[in-house]
């Protein structure tokens, strides 16, 4: 997700926090009696109401019982004439209006039902205010106010409202358009609410409006034209956090001269900036920010003197040229961001005059250009962050004259030279991340200084020394990312870290750190949930003091020396996720202990040299996804339980010495798609409950004493791409149904007793002899050099003279033989397993950040597939020459983080052919991608509404699409343990492969309806206006 320091890069809720006090507040003045009964009913409530809970579930639910009947018809008759200001039926139509408001609400902590009473002048009712010289309401003010509910259509009768503010009442429905006839409102404030549908354009006959706010809520539609044509007294309009989307009209703002403040951030907006926008001379506060507005930027805007907040981050395609220093005026200007949008050329050299500057955000897009000097001059400034684009040359030393500064960002550049010294001046710093750069030198000393610094990231560079022994100084510590260098020496150093109470994460991986973890790192902090010191020279093993730290949820020790066993004490890791101990040389038994890891879901102990067996209470690791003991001396047989994991998505325990027969039951492993069980020594038959694991792509039985047939239930298992069962035992024919397997691309059935004819089609297509060999029986395929398959009938077996018989069997066997060893030193040599599908093998591996950097050109514009509401997808190639898409989420975007959490939990639980698969995923502090397959044939959409692709869509072609999507579909509902709901399904969510095969995509909004029916999903709508079939 984002960090702290680039969620600054986007406003706040409504607004950046320093300007609370500043000049745009006085707007809010005359409405200041209306805020002072914000909070009047918690002093006029009763005691009990407080602190006891209402008596009854209906209560809570259902409003005060009010006669509506008599309300309703009183209404009726008032409204059938327009009585006068000085009528006493003014106050009647009132009183009636306030019942009626009263009565539409659900009222949980009877606030209302306790203080609007008969015996009381509504004048004198919580939040409602009335003028001096009549008994009219001219305030209704309840903020916070725990009601529930729609706003009732006759308040439209409150004629001498002024103030209507329902901030955080939990209101529903729509906004009533006869709102509108309120002529006398200058303050309407409807905020964070949940109020939907459209803006009514009746709004725009507020002809005294000056404050408009209708943010966070769910309002949708495009902001209606003519909405501010006769508002001339607006000051403020607030549309923040709704889901509004179309363009802005380029009229909007013609009559607003008094406009000072306007945030529409967070919508999906798109289209152009209004140019009118730059014609108000009061404007303060320009908040358009994540969004989807595309083009230039007025260059006008640059160009206004009160503006304080420039907030356009976010939208992805605002481009634009910065005006010359001379034209760039913006003298009040105290928060600029412009991050993750298409800006390029050099960084705005007009921004050296706005001395008032605080933040200054330009992350993410396109410039090339050096860290400016110009910088050290705004003596205000608090934040920057110019990381993610093409820096080059060096960090100004005269950055350290900026003593204000609170976060540092210049990551992901090709910064060269060393840290400067200087930046130990920042004594306000609590945010530095220069990581992803090419910095060398050893790491500054003078970072002693940075008492509150709270996040350090230096990742990805090539600096080198020791590791910093003055951590102690930086108490605040939160992250410490060192990883990726060259630094060397011990790791004596992180027992510095047992001052910083606050640690949650250190990364030390990919150095050249020697020696051993010292027993002291367990008294680092009790609140440290990640530790990661791979690919380094370390020896010795996992210190038992680790143990104490309670809070660990991810240890990675990967690709080191050690050589001790696993310590029993690790059982006291309860919260424990991931636990990487592979590529070591690590002795002894697994121990028990691991098996009371309640909580861990990725278990890697391959390449060690553990022997024993398998503890037998691994099956109670009933969260655990991911398994690989491979490449040990394990023996033994493996336990019942270790198949009745029913979450395990991948399965490794090749390259051992397990014994016995596998269980005849294993179909617990429904979720399972990748397994692995080759070169030990199993016996007895393949269990024909594997058929039923129709999740399976990868399954590899080779090397083993595997006998009898393949199973018949097989059959079911199409989705597999790559199936070896070489190297055993097995007898009979080849399955037919292996040719009608569509995903099947690998299959290595040699050195088995197999016989009779080879099919025809499909996978055989393009097997070659080396997927056959030694099998004696088998016959039919010319092409592979296997003779044609005879009738043996006697009449033609008496023919062959009996002498030739032994000279042809022991030439069979010479050349068996021959072949075998040939094949066996040749497998040793090269590694058998080189058969393994390409997505299998990027399966197993860590794909880093920088590999995906150099798979799309540095996230290039040209390499981009699509966006949309939580990022963009990027075609990419992988060192490995693998294709494959990249999905980056747009981290700013609280949603994307949970689209990114449902996705990943949805994809990695559910294998069909005609759902997309994820190959991987890459998640850091600051980024979230997932690896998706490649198709390569667009959507559906392209299919149906181009020309040039409908006339090769005919009606065959259309109903095997339905067919394909049906499928996937009634997997979802039906065949997966738990029912998901697609929620945004439609024509480009449905992609085709190279055989034009359906695949269902985009699972950001679905959600899975568990056996109790609870629902657990993501909290927003799929795409606006649309309910895909899917729900």
């Amino acid at each position: 997700r984002l960090t702290d320091f680039e969620r600054s890069g986007c406003l706040a809720v409504p607004c950046a926090p320093w300007l609370q006090h500043r000049s745009w507040l006085p707007v809010m003045e005359p409405w200041k009696h209306a805020w002072d009964y914000s909070y009047k009913y918690t002093s006029t409530l009763p005691v009990h109401a407080h602190h006891s809970a209402p008596s009854s579930m209906a209560s809570l639910a259902s409003p005060t019982p009010i006669p509506i009947f008599f309300i309703l018809t009183l209404l009726s008759v008032l409204s059938s004439s327009s009585p006068s200001p000085t009528s006493s039926s003014g106050g009647d139509t009132d009183l009636a209006t306030l019942l009626a408001f009263k009565a539409q609400l659900a009222d949980p902590l009877r606030v209302l039902a306790g203080n609007w009473t008969a015996g009381t002048s509504f004048c004198y009712w919580v939040g409602v205010s009335c003028s001096r010289r009549r008994q009219r309401v001219t305030a209704l003010s309840l903020p916070g106010m725990p009601l529930a509910g729609s706003v009732t259509t006759h308040v439209g009768n409150l004629s001498f409202l002024s103030v209507l503010n329902l901030t955080n009442t939990n209101l529903t429905g729509s906004i009533p358009p006869e709102l509108g006839r309120l002529h006398r409102l200058k303050y309407l404030r409807l905020s964070g609410n949940s109020l939907s549908s459209i803006m009514p354009t009746a709004l725009g006959n507020l002809t005294r409006l000056e404050f408009l706010g209708l943010d966070l809520n769910q309002l949708s539609g495009q902001i209606p034209p003519e909405l501010l044509l006769h508002m001339h007294n607006l000051r403020k309009i607030n549309l923040f956090g709704n889901d509004l989307s179309g363009q802005i009209s380029p009229y909007l703002f013609n009559n607003t001269p008094s406009l000072s403040y306007i945030s529409f951030g967070n919508n999906s907006l798109s289209g152009p900036i209004p140019h009118t926008i730059a014609s108000l001379p009061m404007l303060q506060v320009l908040n358009l920010q994540v969004n989807q507005l595309s083009g230039l930027v007025p260059q006008a805007l640059y160009n206004m003197s009160r503006l304080q907040i420039f907030a356009l981050a976010a939208n992805g395609n605002l481009s634009g040229i910065f005006p010359t220093n001379q034209s760039f005026s913006l003298p009040m200007l105290q928060f600029f961001s412009l991050f993750r949008n298409s800006f390029t050329g050099r960084f705005p050299s007009g921004l050296a005059s706005c001395q008032y500057l605080k933040v200054i955000s330009l992350s993410r897009n396109s410039f090339v250009d050096a860290v400016p000097t110009w910088l050290a001059k705004l003596s205000h400034l608090e934040k920057l962050s110019l990381g993610f684009n093409s820096l080059v040359g060096s960090i100004p030393a005269t950055l350290g004259n900026l003593t204000s500064l609170a976060a540092l960002e210049l990551s992901n550049g090709n910064l060269e030279g060393e840290i400067p010294q200087e930046l130990g001046l920042m004594q306000k710093l609590s945010y530095l991340h220069l990581g992803y750069n090419q910095f060398t030198g050893n790491i500054p000393a003078s970072l002693a200084n940075l008492s509150k610094l709270s996040y350090l990231n230096l990742g990805s560079n090539q600096l080198s020394g020791q590791g910093p022994r003055t951590l102690e100084y930086n108490a605040d510590l939160n992250v410490v990312d060192l990883s990726d260098n060259n630094l060397e020496g011990n790791l004596d150093f992180l027992l510095d870290l047992s001052k910083c109470r606050e640690l949650q994460g250190i990364d030390v991986q990919e150095n050249s750190f020697t020696g051993v973890l010292p027993d002291l790192v367990g008294n680092v902090t009790s609140r440290l949930a990640i530790f990661s010191a791979g690919h380094n020279k370390l020896t010795g093993g996992l210190p038992v003091a680790i143990s104490n730290i309670s809070s660990l949820e991810v240890i990675d020790l990967s690709n080191n020396l050690f050589t001790e066993p696993i310590p029993e004490s690790i059982s006291m890791l309860e919260n424990l996720l991931y636990l990487d101990l592979s590529h070591n040389h690590m002795l002894g038994p697994i121990p028990t202990q691991i098996g009371m890891l309640a909580s861990v879901q990725h278990l890697f102990l391959q390449a060690n040299k553990f022997s024993g067996c398998i503890p037998s209470n691994f099956g109670n690791l009933s969260w655990l996804e991911n398994i690989n003991l491979s490449n040990n001396k394990l023996s033994s047989t493996i336990p019942m339980s270790f198949f009745h994991l029913n979450k395990l998505i991948k399965l490794d325990i090749s390259h051992n010495s397990f014994v016995g027969a596998l269980p005849s039951d294993i179909s617990s492993l429904r979720q399972t798609y990748q397994m692995d069980i080759s070169s030990n020594l199993l016996t007895g038959s393949i269990p024909r409950s594997l058929g039923q694991l129709n999740m399976l792509t990868y399954l590899n039985l080779s090397h083993n004493s595997l006998k009898n047939s393949i199973p018949g239930t097989f059959e079911k298992l199409k989705s597999l791409a790559s199936l070896d069962l070489s190297f055993n035992n097995l007898s009979g024919s080849i399955p037919k149904f292996l040719a009608n397997f569509t995903y099947l691309t690998i299959l290595n059935l040699s050195f088995n007793k197999l016989e009779g004819q080879i099919p025809e089609g499909g996978v055989f297509s393009n097997l070659t002899v080396q997927s056959l060999i030694g099998n004696a029986g088998l016959c039919g395929a010319p092409r592979l050099r296997f003779s044609p398959c005879l009738d043996r009938s006697p009449s033609t077996a008496i023919h062959l003279p009996l002498f030739l018989l032994p000279t042809l069997i022991l030439a069979v066997v010479a050349i068996a033989i021959c072949v075998y060893l040939w094949l066996k030193k040749k497998i040793k040599k090269e590694g058998y397993n080189a058969s393994l599908n390409p997505t299998s093998v990027i399966g197993h591996e860590i794909i880093s950040y920088r590999e995906l950097i150099h798979a799309t050109n540095n996230f290039s514009e040209h390499n981009i597939l699509g966006s949309g509401s939580f990022g963009k997808v990027y075609k990419g190639l992988l060192s490995s020459g693998l294709v494959v898409a990249i999905k980056v989420l747009d981290m700013q975007l609280e949603q994307a983080i949970q689209s990114f959490d449902i996705e990943c939990r949805v994809l990695r639980m559910t294998r069909h052919r005609n759902l997309i698969k994820v190959l991987n995923t890459c998640s850091t502090h600051d980024f979230r991608a997932l690896v998706l397959e490649y198709m390569p044939n667009g959507s559906l959409e392209t299919l149906l509404h181009y020309s040039q692709s409908t006339q090769h869509l005919g009606f065959l072609e259309r109903l095997g699409i339905m067919l394909d999507v049906s499928m996937a579909i009634e997997y979802l509902h039906h065949d997966h343990y738990e029912l998901i709901l697609h929620c945004d399904l439609k024509p480009s969510n449905v992609l085709f492969d190279e055989e034009m095969t359906a695949h269902v995509a985009d699972f950001g909004i679905a959600r899975l309806l568990l056996e109790d029916n609870s629902m657990v999903s993501v909290s927003m709508p799929g795409t606006v206006g649309y309910m895909a079939p899917g729900t």
